[in-house]
């Protein structure tokens, strides 16, 4: 696996690259755990060649945020990668990215105006503008995203979209620990307790899920049968709510459920001092 931290180097060789293979690129911050292998693992389907990033983005954490200690575990992640096979880790520095006179950010409108949009201003123009960057250098014909980060993966599709980007974008479903809480790198930051209040998270959601198939619920109800599992330990609700997945407005909850298209629901809490976030399709739960 070849190790390259040059954003120029490594474009020039994805280019070269792209003449005669299909390249499938997977972006991370690294702090690797088996949702993103599983991301690594599709991208080996998918090209002949593929790419991996390790960047800490700045642009995406808040001044409140917990840039300076986002678990940074480069030689472990590095290992593992060489492991799953990857051909490239991408690992740029702050200063490869950004020059000190960086000034340009892309904001995806509407998308981006709720849920985390709502709760961290600046994350998703963070977002989009490191993602368009990590394109323009891995030049890749596909890129993998977990669907944990569901407004993260419609951001990116979005924008895309917009701005016809030669590659496709696809969705991996969400990894989970034997109990349900999603696999996240900030898992790693929850104290015993937290832990045990975590694995509330997954089961507000079939709490959602199990509302959702009664006739005539509304969206509230649905909402309700979540906050009161997430509420029964001490977490703090950052927000539930059902949103379409294609415009990630939330309902009103006086709506009836059935006047949603492509429903989902979105949860976001903290537990202590760890945010924590999850989603689940309404449309077809067992």
């Amino acid at each position: 696996m070849l190790v390259l931290q040059s954003p120029q180097v490594i474009q020039e060789m994805a280019l070269r690259w792209r003449r005669e293979a299909k390249i499938a690129f997977v972006p991370t911050m690294g702090c690797l755990h088996e949702g993103h292998l599983r991301l690594v693992e599709t991208a080996k389907k998918l090209g002949e060649k593929v790419i991996v990033s390790i960047f800490v983005n700045p642009l995406q954490f808040g001044p409140n945020e917990d840039f300076d200690k986002y678990p940074r575990t480069f030689e472990e992640d590095s290992a593992k990668l060489e492991a799953a096979g990857v051909d490239l880790l991408m690992a740029p520095t702050k200063k490869d990215f950004y020059a000190d006179d960086f000034a340009t950010l892309v904001r995806v409108n509407k998308l981006t105006d709720h849920l985390c949009g709502a709760s961290r201003p600046g994350h998703f123009e963070g977002v989009a503008t490191v993602c368009l960057k990590l394109f323009q250098v891995a030049q890749p014909d596909f890129a993998v995203f977990g669907e944990k980060d569901f407004q993260q993966l419609r951001v990116i599709q979005q924008m895309v979209e917009d701005l016809n980007l030669p590659l496709a974008i696809v969705p991996e479903p969400i990894v989970r620990e034997a109990d349900g809480l999603a696999l996240s790198s900030r898992n790693r930051y929850l104290s015993t307790d937290e832990r045990a209040w975590a694995a509330h998270l997954p089961i507000a959601a079939r709490r959602a899920a199990e509302a959702s198939r009664r006739t005539a619920v509304t969206v509230g109800e649905i909402v309700a049968a979540a906050e009161k599992e997430i509420t029964s330990v001490p977490l703090q609700i950052d927000y539930v709510a059902v949103a379409s997945e294609k415009t990630l407005i939330p309902a009103p909850r006086e709506l009836p459920f059935s006047e949603i298209r492509q429903p989902r629901l979105f949860l976001a809490v903290r537990a202590g001092n760890t945010r924590l976030i999850d989603n689940l399709s309404l449309q077809e739960t067992p």
